[in-house]
């Protein structure tokens, strides 16, 4: 018959501990995972769904809407959980506690509220949106997403830049595309013994021969500068929808066109700086004396 062995104290108060944290743990999970997936699967596509009816046309606020919603729910199934724990008497009378924590946050994570406040600034700014084309000190490219932290930009390379939200918010921003049309200006240097009339009247009308140019504002030319060498000529024209236009493109396509129809209208653009030399060279005693020249 084996006699019954009883367990030493210390090892009962291990055990008894490790009851406690695994009991801790257990609840605090259960109440962590409860609350977080009650919102990722039911909360956070309802409230999607309703600001998506609510900005038709507008994807940046359903994308933030929905970052800044994960966002509050982990910390509130955080919150729930800790009190799931039995910690949450603690932390509502411990004024240490608070403090510690309130100096940590404010510590570590200074600039990841900077950037969520700026996050939110750049959502509720209408004049930028999700699909735009924005140029800022750092680059420039089509905004992609505004998220908890960063903005993402897609430049003209078709990478992906990711921007802290604070830059954008503490530096200029330029949307040179942000409205319906877009005024393209060009500018043609003619030759002085051109007829700078009959020049003006050529540009203007390839500007409102070319399909892409809107007829309404009408296009215009006008001179803009006597130069040393040539008479500046200018075109102004808008196009639609510039957000979709290669804008690069149709200022190439209107180039080409100018230099086609001035050749064949027999137009000359300015040439090369001319200079004239004028003088003598004299040789002596198979020397070169050094020449006298004039240029003009």
């Amino acid at each position: 018959m084996i006699g019954q062995v009883s367990s030493p104290e210390w090892v009962t108060d291990v055990v008894s501990a490790y009851d406690q944290v695994l009991s801790e743990m257990f609840w605090f999970v259960a109440g962590f995972g409860i609350v977080y997936l009650v919102g990722q699967i039911v909360l956070i596509p309802f409230l999607t769904r309703v600001v998506r009816s609510r900005n038709r046309n507008n994807p940046t606020i359903e994308t933030a809407t929905e970052t800044y919603l994960r966002v509050v729910l982990i910390g509130f199934a955080t919150l729930t959980g800790i009190i799931a724990a039995g910690y949450g008497r603690i932390l509502s009378e411990s004024a240490v506690v608070i403090a510690a924590i309130t100096f940590a946050l404010g510590i570590a994570g200074q600039q990841v509220f900077g950037s969520l406040i700026s996050g939110m600034f750049l959502v509720a700014d209408p004049d930028f949106n999700v699909g735009d084309w924005i140029e800022w000190p750092g680059g420039n490219g089509t905004i992609e997403a505004v998220d908890f932290r960063v903005t993402r930009v897609q430049p003209p390379n078709n990478e992906t830049v990711s921007i802290p939200n604070t830059e954008l918010t503490n530096n200029s921003i330029k949307r040179p595309y942000g409205r319906s049309r877009y005024r393209i200006t060009e500018q043609v240097y003619v030759a002085y013994d051109e007829d700078t009339e009959r020049a003006l009247m050529e540009l203007q009308q390839i500007a409102i021969n070319y399909e892409a140019i809107l007829g309404d504002p009408a296009p215009t030319a006008r001179i803009v500068e006597l130069g040393e060498n040539a008479i500046t000529v200018q075109a102004e024209f808008w196009i639609e929808d510039p957000a979709r236009s290669d804008i690069v493109t149709a200022r190439s396509d209107f180039r080409r066109s100018v230099k086609r129809h001035f050749d064949e209208e027999d137009i000359t653009l300015a040439p090369p700086s001319a200079q004239l030399l004028s003088g003598k060279i004299d040789v002596t005693d198979g020397k070169t004396e050094s020449p006298t020249s004039n240029s003009e």
